[in-house]
C-alpha cells in the first residue's frame, strides 16, 4: 500500500511541475508587459526599469522561473523586503502577497465545496437509489424528467432567477455572502444555502442518473441474482451486493468533482458575488497578473492532484487488485 501511494505522490509532482511550467511559459509568451501594469498609467522608462529589477522581471525567463519555484519552498527576497514561504511573489497590479490573498480568499471557496458537495452527493446518490429501486414505475419516471431538466440548466441563469425570486421579491433567503463560521455559524449558513442549492442542482441531476443507471446495471450482474435467488432479503441485496459495485465508479466522480470545486467554482462565485478562489482566478487572468495565477493555478492544481490520490488510496483499499497491478 505504502509503494503504491509513493508512485502516485511521486507522478502528482510531476504532474504539478509541468502545469507549473506550462503556465509560467505560455503566460509570459503573452504580448502584455507585466512590470508596466504594476507602474501605473503615468509611466515613465525610468520607473519601469526599476520595476523590473524590483521583481526580477529582467532576468531571463528560465531563471524567472527557477527564483519562482524556489520561493515556494525557501521563501525569497524582493526589493520590498523578504517573502516567506510559501512565497507566490507580489501581485503585478495591488503589490499584495499572492500567498496572503489566495489564504483569505479560500474559506469562501471550502465552504462552498464542502456545502455543495455535501448537498448533491446525498440528494443526488439517493435520489439515484430510489429511481433503481422502483425502476419502471412512474417515480422512476419522474425522477428521470427532473434529472434530465436539471442537467439542462446553467448555473448563471438560474442563479440569477433565484436570486429575484427568494432574495429580492419574496425576501425569504439571505442574500448569498461569506461569513466566518467560527464567528456565527448561523449567519455562515443563511449566507451559503443559496448558492450551495444552485450549484448542486446540474451535480444533483448527473449523480442521480449515474447512480440509477450503475445501480440497474449491479441487479443484473450473475451474483447478484444468485442472491435473489437464494431468498435473501430484498434490502440486503440492494445494499449490500448491487450498492457495492456501483460505489466505486461513484466515488471516482465524486472525487474528481469535489477536486474541481476546492479549485475554485467560478461561475457561482461570479453569479453570487463571492470572492473565493475562482473569482481570483478570473480576475487574475483579465488584469494579466502573472503571479496571482500562478499561485491560483498551482493551490487548484494541487486540490484537484489531491483528491485524486485519495481516490486511487479508496480504490486500494476497496480493490487489492489496484494496489498489486
Amino acid at each position: 500500500m505504502l509503494r503504491f501511494l509513493t508512485r502516485r505522490t511521486l507522478g502528482a509532482l510531476v504532474i504539478l511541475l509541468v502545469i507549473s511550467a506550462v503556465t509560467f511559459f505560455l503566460f509570459l509568451a503573452l504580448p502584455a508587459e507585466p512590470a508596466r501594469l504594476a507602474c501605473g498609467k503615468n509611466c515613465d522608462p525610468a520607473a519601469l526599469k526599476i520595476i523590473n529589477e524590483n521583481l526580477g522581471l529582467d532576468q531571463p525567463v528560465p531563471v524567472q522561473y527557477w527564483d519562482f519555484m524556489v520561493g515556494i519552498f525557501a521563501g525569497r527576497d524582493f526589493a520590498v523586503g523578504h517573502c516567506d514561504a510559501p512565497c507566490f511573489g507580489y501581485s503585478f497590479v495591488n503589490q499584495e502577497p499572492v500567498w496572503g490573498t489566495i489564504v483569505d480568499r479560500f474559506p469562501t471557496t471550502l465552504s462552498l465545496a464542502i456545502g455543495g458537495a455535501a448537498v448533491f452527493l446525498t440528494v443526488g446518490v439517493g435520489i439515484g437509489l430510489l429511481a433503481a429501486a422502483r425502476r419502471g414505475t412512474w417515480l422512476d419516471k419522474v425522477f428521470s424528467s427532473l434529472s434530465l431538466l436539471g442537467s439542462s440548466m446553467q448555473i448563471y441563469f438560474v442563479g440569477v432567477l433565484c436570486l429575484a425570486l427568494f432574495v429580492s421579491n419574496l425576501g425569504i433567503m439571505d442574500q448569498p455572502a461569506y461569513h466566518s463560521f467560527t464567528e456565527n455559524p448561523g449567519q455562515w449558513f443563511a449566507g451559503m444555502l443559496l448558492p450551495w442549492l444552485v450549484l448542486s442542482m446540474i451535480f444533483i441531476a448527473n449523480y442521480s442518473r449515474m447512480t440509477r443507471s450503475l445501480m440497474v446495471e449491479q441487479l443484473q450482474e450473475e451474483h447478484v441474482r444468485a442472491a435473489q435467488a437464494k431468498g435473501m432479503a430484498r434490502r440486503t441485496v440492494f445494499f449490500r451486493y448491487a450498492m457495492r459495485g456501483a460505489v466505486a465508479p461513484i466515488i471516482t466522480i465524486f472525487g474528481m468533482d469535489l477536486g474541481s470545486l476546492f479549485g475554485g467554482a467560478m461561475i457561482t462565485e461570479y453569479t453570487f458575488t463571492l470572492h473565493g478562489i475562482g473569482r481570483l482566478a478570473v480576475e487574475s487572468v483579465q488584469l494579466t497578473d502573472l503571479p496571482m495565477l500562478m499561485g491560483v493555478m498551482l493551490i487548484s492544481a494541487t486540490a484537484i492532484v489531491f483528491f485524486n490520490i485519495v481516490v486511487d488510496a479508496v480504490y486500494a483499499l476497496l480493490d487489492p487488485r489496484v494496489r498489486l497491478a
